[in-house]
């Protein structure tokens, strides 16, 4: 049953019981339409759908990827790692809030690499010349 079918016979507030209420409610109605239920592929390519209808993503993950980034930009500043070395060239002609928010960004396009390819993280080889 489509949700707004159900919203007429809500009779208050926006809660469970009023909901389950209505939902009782408009059962019981002889021309109450019902919609089919999905197949499983349907589920999992509308899921697909959602999950790439946004780049902004979910803002808690967001923050944790944020707040990551800015605890690994203080503790790399004595590291030689290539993180480290990639924020450290940043930070010194860019603000530190801004590096951080650029180094979450790149974190979050590994680790979605890493969950699309299905791969172990395999952190970048360093070069020295």
């Amino acid at each position: 049953m489509a949700p707004s079918y159900v919203k007429p016979y809500v009779k208050r507030g926006k809660n469970d019981a009023a909901d389950a209420e209505a939902i009782c409610e408009a059962v019981t109605r002889p021309t109450m339409r019902f919609v089919p239920a999905k197949s499983a592929e349907q589920q999992s390519a509308l899921m697909l759908h959602l999950g790439r209808s946004s780049k902004m993503g979910d803002r808690y993950i967001r923050r944790l990827l944020v707040v990551g980034a800015t605890a690994l930009i203080r503790f790399a500043r004595n590291r030689s790692t290539p993180l480290a070395a990639w924020a450290d060239a940043l930070l010194a002609h860019r603000p530190a809030r801004l590096v951080s928010v650029a180094l979450a960004n790149k974190m979050a396009r590994i680790a979605w690499a890493v969950l699309l390819r299905g791969e172990a993280y395999r952190a970048p080889v360093t070069t020295t010349a």
